[in-house]
């Protein structure tokens, strides 16, 4: 069996109790070496093969998961954050089913997330956002047409920005195209939840003033919108005493 397991954002502690097992169980663990904390490593047992596949093609990551199926041991490939968001999982995992192999897939903590922890931020409020758009600029990897950050912009939603760190200026011009003010709050997190982790608090207009004078270019997450500032939303419904709920008779029933 192969597991395809989230890592999480960076702290060790952030993995899934599944994943944490999985990882604890594996005969042979393939990890993002460039991205994963090492330090999750030392909950596998002592006869485990580990593999960095920051040197790697898919093809050399997938012979060693289908070989070490063929000699019936288990195998962890371990991905950043949550593997769904930018983990290419989905190329591995065909291959994997051409060669008659099971995988399954545990969770992780997405970047997103962490950096919200971090800022003890809530992405929805009631009022300034109901939506969270998870994205990325366009640069090796293209974006589809309709999903480009000017048009993603025009929502006004929350965004969190991955793999954008060293392209600010177009990123700030794409936003500000879409509708954004050049005061709209922003924040730039890197390394989220890592030992390591900076956060900083700006606008869309001091994005690249703020990465430049930090000297942040790569390993952080981009957080734009209104929720940012924490500030001027609705109270929620769910426990607003003027509000039924299917638990719980409001003031609007008396």
């Amino acid at each position: 069996m192969i597991s395809f397991v989230g890592a999480g954002p960076g702290a060790v502690d952030l993995i899934t109790v599944r994943g944490m097992r999985l990882i604890s169980e594996a005969d042979m663990i393939i990890y993002a070496g460039s991205l994963v904390n090492p330090d999750l490593l030392k909950y596998a047992k002592e006869d485990v093969i580990i593999y960095d596949s920051s040197k790697m093609t898919l093809e050399q990551v997938t012979h060693l998961m289908i070989e070490a199926d063929h000699e019936k041991k288990s195998v962890v490939r371990l991905h950043t954050g949550d593997q769904s968001v930018y983990g290419a999982v989905r190329e591995q995992m065909d291959i994997l089913e051409k060669n008659h192999i099971r995988y399954e897939s545990c969770p992780g903590v997405s970047a997103c997330f962490g950096a919200a922890s971090s800022l003890d931020l809530e992405y929805t409020l009631p009022g300034i956002s109901q939506t969270l758009i998870i994205t990325r600029m366009e640069g090796k990897t293209a974006v589809p047409q309709k999903e480009k950050i000017k048009l993603l912009a025009s929502h006004h939603a929350s965004m969190a920005i991955y793999l954008s760190t060293g392209m600010l200026d177009k990123l700030t011009e794409e936003l500000t195209e879409g509708g954004y003010d050049k005061d709209t709050p922003a924040a730039i997190v890197y390394k989220a939840t890592w030992p390591e982790e900076k956060r900083f608090v700006c606008t869309v207009g001091t994005l690249c003033d703020t990465a430049r004078k930090n000297n942040i270019t790569k390993t952080a997450i981009v957080l734009v919108g209104d929720a940012i500032k924490q500030s001027g939303y609705e109270r929620s419904k769910l426990y607003d005493p003027d509000f039924t709920t299917e638990y719980r008779k409001g003031n609007d029933c008396q």
